[in-house]
């Protein structure tokens, strides 16, 4: 049978062939389809089949990061200068969180949270993924903690913890030497992307060795896994890894003599640093006023942050690396080492008058009747100017630079601290390559004298010290790592030490001008050296009329007072620099030389230091930590604020115990200067020295402990 269309024939046999060959084409693309569709099935179940398990897993279980606990750093006995505490925390868990306003508004009235933590929580919550928690308040009481634990049914997503957070239990006493922790900033997550820097709880070193030591004392987070429902809600906890705490770190530090020193400075803006001349360990580095770092750890409110910022006296600065002074009179020992070395005799002498005349200008010494005849003993011992203008003029500066950097001065040393000021050795070579001008004889005397272009940090001057005290070329060293660091000969023949350490003797226990450096221990001399360095120009009008005395002048505007020296002067054991800004000799019991020597008798007799020192807080109003709280309540007062209740859980004094040894369980320098260096008037005059005195402080001594596992 066939069919005719238009022209073309359709037989049955066509149509038959046509539908034959479309089933074909219709039935070859299903098997395609098919077989494409079964091979990805086998590859999703067998060749991916550890992807998708993983991805399953992870809609069924919820893995938190546990922050590490932070190894202590603890003193050269084994006492704590940074633990850890119990510390109760409130996250917030973005996927689990129902009803986020009522939530977060319930909390606010729970926790006490004021409107810029409620602003900061919900800006986190906006930017944070699934069950990356979201920090609500850090620091909680027990009560605070308990009574939210009881409601927290009413409360989904929310997610009460307990971890640790760090605790410097002698509080502003170590500030600067130990630093703080901090959250990690959004810079430092962006530059590994580690999860860890945006976990709940997590602190990373910010300042001093809390910062340089990070990675040592940083441990490895632990983790949690939870199987949950859908909806977020925890069935049951499938495994916990611990947190594995950092290495405790131990120093050369003594905890004691930290916190004496720093509570010796009394209301003073100063430092203190003391060395072991057996070792070149540091005993003590202490920057006050401080800061304490507990604020700094728990989160520093911006009302502290600025107080501490306009303060003149510089809390935020650690003074004994970053400050810069003109060393004064301090350096004339070192000067007429320098003299030895020249071949100048020990009793060649001069004449002082009051005053030596330089070119077309008159240099002063700080006694206006003069010292009469005066050889180097006697130089040292008055701290005669005129002598050190005299001799200094014939033997030149370069002798004198290359002795002060061989005592350490100018010198870079390898500390554990990221922020370091060096101080300048000046001589004709360093200014012509820094002023393009040639030397002066003015230069060579005010440099002679510790003014000038001079200028050191509180290390380097008892640096200076050890090494005058040794004759060994000590370097400064704050880790405790078992070695004994012993210094190597300087090449100075001990007949030119002996002259010098004698004089210096006599500085403090003859008729000197640190008389009230002495200090009352059997069979122990304190050989030393007083300083004032001069930060402003005294006019011949000022002269003529009768110069203004410091306790007249602002605070800004009064000398510093300096002492360095050693002790016992026979044997040397302990080298000992103080600093005090703008100090000018004006309080006895807060001067230079009182404190030093406090101090040494803190080393010998920590009671009778201790006991003397709890005289002196009775004027000044208590302790360093005391009086920064009072200041922070005058402040808050100052700027319409109420009184900050008083905390019962302010620091102790070295209370806690100590901690594992082995394994786990900074702004610009003061640049003062000198007038008379090469801009100034014909007229000035250089620092007066004069005889001081003042008394000690102290924290109370510590019996070595075993150290336990770290918390």
């Amino acid at each position: 049978m066939s069919l005719i269309f238009g022209k073309k024939t359709v037989t049955e046999a066509s149509q038959s062939f046509t539908f034959g060959r479309r089933a074909f084409f219709l039935g070859g693309a299903q098997l395609a389809v098919g077989g494409l569709l079964a091979t990805r099935m086998g590859w999703i179940a067998i060749a991916e089949n550890e992807k998708y398990e993983l991805l399953s897993e992870s809609n069924r279980v919820n893995l938190t990061i546990t922050p590490p606990r932070r190894g202590w750093i603890v003193d050269r006995k084994g006492l704590p200068l940074a633990s850890n505490r119990t510390n109760f925390r409130v996250d917030i868990i973005p996927d689990r969180l129902q009803d986020r306003d009522r939530v977060i508004a319930e909390l606010s009235k729970l926790l006490k949270l004021d409107p810029n933590d409620v602003d900061r929580i919900n800006e986190d919550l906006d930017k944070a993924a699934g069950f990356q928690p979201v920090q609500v308040a850090d620091d909680l009481s027990y009560e605070e903690y308990a009574a939210l634990s009881v409601r927290l049914s009413e409360f989904p997503g929310v997610a009460p913890a307990q971890g640790f957070s760090r605790f410097y239990p002698a509080g502003p006493s170590v500030g600067h030497l130990i630093g703080y922790v901090g959250a990690a900033s959004a810079e430092d997550y962006q530059k590994t992307k580690d999860p860890l820097l945006i976990t709940p709880g997590y602190k990373t070193g910010k300042q001093g060795l809390e910062r340089s030591l990070d990675k040592l004392l940083t441990g490895k987070p632990g983790a949690r896994r939870v199987e949950v429902t859908a909806h977020g809600r925890i069935v049951r906890d499938l495994a916990t890894r611990p947190d594995t705490p950092g290495r405790s770190v131990k120093l050369t530090i003594d905890a004691g003599l930290q916190e004496f020193a720093g509570r010796r400075l009394g209301e003073q803006s100063g430092s203190i640093v003391v060395m072991d001349c057996l070792t070149g360990d540091i005993l003590t580095s202490t920057s006050m006023p401080s800061f304490d770092p507990n604020s700094f750890s728990d989160g520093i409110s911006h009302l502290e942050w600025q107080m501490l910022s306009e303060n003149d006296h510089v809390p935020l600065r650690n003074k004994t690396l970053a400050g810069l002074y003109p060393p004064g009179s301090t350096v004339k020992p070192m000067v007429a080492l320098s003299f030895l070395e020249a071949g100048l005799d020990p009793d060649e002498s001069t004449i002082c008058t009051g005053g030596l005349r330089v070119g077309n200008r008159v240099f002063h010494c700080h006694s206006r009747r003069g010292h009469g005849t005066v050889n180097m003993h006697r130089a040292i011992e008055q701290s005669c100017d005129i002598y050190f203008y005299y001799f200094a003029q014939k033997i030149g500066m370069d002798v004198i630079a290359a002795m002060a950097r061989r005592l350490g001065l100018g010198q870079k040393f390898d500390l554990p601290f990221p922020n370091q000021s060096y101080g300048t050795v000046p001589d004709p070579a360093w200014k012509l390559k820094k002023y393009k001008e040639e030397w002066q004889p003015y230069d060579t005397v005010n440099a002679t004298i510790g003014q000038g272009f001079m200028l050191v940090n509180p290390t380097q001057m008892c640096v200076m010290a050890a090494r005058l005290a040794t004759g060994l070329d000590l370097n400064p060293h704050f880790l405790a790592d078992g070695k004994r660091h012993e210094g190597t000969p300087l090449g100075i023949p001990l007949e030119h030490l002996t002259v010098i350490r004698n004089a210096m003797k006599d500085v403090v226990n003859g008729g000197g001008t640190g008389r009230a450096a002495r200090v009352d221990i059997p069979n122990v001399l304190l050989a030393g050296k007083t300083g004032t360095a001069q930060v402003r120009n005294i006019s011949s009008a000022e002269r003529a009329g009768g110069v203004r005395g410091n306790a007249g002048l602002p605070f800004k505007l009064r000398d510093h007072a300096l002492f360095q020296g050693f002790a016992p002067y026979d044997n040397p054991r302990y080298a000992i620099s103080c600093i005090l800004e703008h100090g000018g000799h004006i309080n006895r019991m807060q001067d230079s030389p009182g404190i030093v020597g406090d101090c040494i008798t803190f080393l010998y007799d920590p009671a009778k230091a201790m006991e003397k020192l709890a005289g002196y807080e009775k004027v000044w109003g208590g302790t360093p930590q005391e009086r920064l709280e009072k200041q922070l309540n005058e402040f808050r007062i100052a700027k319409g604020l109420a009184a900050a209740p008083p905390d019962n859980a302010a620091n102790a004094s070295n209370a806690a115990t100590p901690a594992n040894d082995g394994e786990p369980e900074a702004p610009d320098p003061d640049q003062a200067r000198e007038s008379a260096d090469a801009g100034a008037p014909a007229d000035v005059e250089e620092p007066r020295e004069a005889p001081s005195s003042a008394h000690p402080a102290s924290a109370p001594a510590v019996a070595p402990l075993p150290l336990p596992e770290a918390q």
